[in-house]
């Protein structure tokens, strides 16, 4: 719908309750596995690519707990938690990819399927991986899934897109936030839910 008319002479009168958006919602709870702390989300929407990224969460160790309107999450960090039925999760949803940088940032290392969901077209996740090889991670890439390691920890470097991903720029961004040194991320996607995140 492009536009909405509204004929008078009546008065609009009322509230209306708006919800946050899928796209920012998504990267921001995937970044609460950067946390040492808990962490409270608000107006997160109530739809399905969410709850499956919530759910993906809870198998990845953090505590999530609905407070009213707000979700607290508190992130664990144990290294090796992880439930078998994770993959199947990650298939669900293209925004799983954006466990990665947070988990390798975190944890030294990350094990994900290569993400299901959304087919509109081909979407790599090449930029991704070629983000985490520059900040020093090395990257094994088989056939259903990735698995990520930095056992010295990430280390800032310059980077620069071959075109702009958007998630590719927020996993990157997370994982730069805990690596070592200063990161450059040179043609990052722009769109409003990059801003959101930093």
């Amino acid at each position: 719908m492009n536009t909405l008319s509204i004929l008078g002479p009546q008065r609009l009168v009322g509230t209306v309750h708006v919800a946050g958006a899928k796209n920012a919602a998504l990267p921001a709870l995937a970044a609460t596995l950067l946390a040492s702390e808990a962490v409270t989300l608000e107006r997160i929407p109530r739809v399905t690519d969410t709850a499956t990224m919530l759910d993906l969460l809870t198998c990845l160790g953090v505590e999530v707990r609905r407070e009213g309107e707000a979700d607290c999450l508190v992130p664990s960090v144990e290294p090796d938690r992880f439930a078998t039925w994770g993959f199947e999760l990650m298939r669900r949803i293209r925004a799983s990819i954006l466990v990665l940088g947070p988990l390798v940032a975190r944890r030294g290392r990350a094990r994900v399927a290569l993400p299901g969901g959304c087919a509109i077209g081909t979407r790599p996740i090449d930029e991704h991986l070629r983000g985490l090889s520059a900040l020093g991670a090395e990257v094994r890439v088989g056939e259903s899934a990735v698995e990520v390691t930095a056992p010295g920890g990430l280390r800032g470097s310059r980077f620069r897109f071959s075109t702009p991903s958007v998630t590719a720029t927020e996993n990157l961004l997370m994982a730069a936030s805990l690596a070592r040194g200063t990161s450059i991320l040179e043609g990052c996607a722009q769109e409003p839910e990059i801003g959101d995140l930093v």
